[in-house]
């Protein structure tokens, strides 16, 4: 069961950065070509930078997903490294307690928050709800609290997981 349950998790992980590279790969495209088509052509289009806020938003919110299972995000270990191990083991699982809260309420609220949305319109796309902007919240919630029930469960990705296998290769 634990093993089905880490395949899927990498699966899910690299899912997350596919739609984060994705995302990446539009926005780099987008962003020079509104500021060709107004310096150059001067012909100003007006959906690239919206646009790419939009893509910025997914970028952000389902990468910082996979950041979370690669466990390579930012975090401040002084502390950690500097008591006993009980100790830290105690901190350890006071901050997965509060990634579980914050999992949560992204998961809740960015889902009510959603449904308050939908109805309205952007602005810049009168074909896109509002909602689908806000619904990268409600999806990391998810993503991210499936990765904590995979840590507290499984404990974190071994080395030959998905995550590990671009390392970069020493020259011989």
């Amino acid at each position: 069961m634990k093993a089905a349950y880490v395949r899927a998790m990498d699966a899910l992980y690299i899912l997350c950065i596919s739609i984060a590279g994705f995302c990446m790969v539009v926005m780099t495209l987008i962003i020079p070509l509104g500021v060709y088509m107004r310096y150059v052509l001067n012909k100003a289009l007006a959906w690239p930078e919206p646009a790419a806020t939009v893509m910025m938003i997914y970028f952000a919110f389902i990468g910082g997903a996979a950041v979370y299972r690669a466990n390579v995000h930012i975090a401040v270990v002084a502390i950690l490294e500097a008591v006993k191990p009980g100790i830290r083991r105690v901190m350890l699982w006071i901050v997965d307690l509060c990634m579980i809260a914050t999992a949560l309420f992204m998961l809740v609220y960015g889902e009510h928050l959603v449904r308050l949305t939908w109805t309205q319109v952007v602005a810049d796309f009168p074909w896109m709800p509002v909602g689908f902007t806000y619904l990268p919240i409600p999806i990391c919630g998810f993503l991210t609290l499936l990765f904590i029930i995979e840590r507290i469960w499984v404990g974190m990705p071994s080395q030959d997981s998905v995550m590990f296998r671009d390392q970069p290769v020493g020259l011989e």
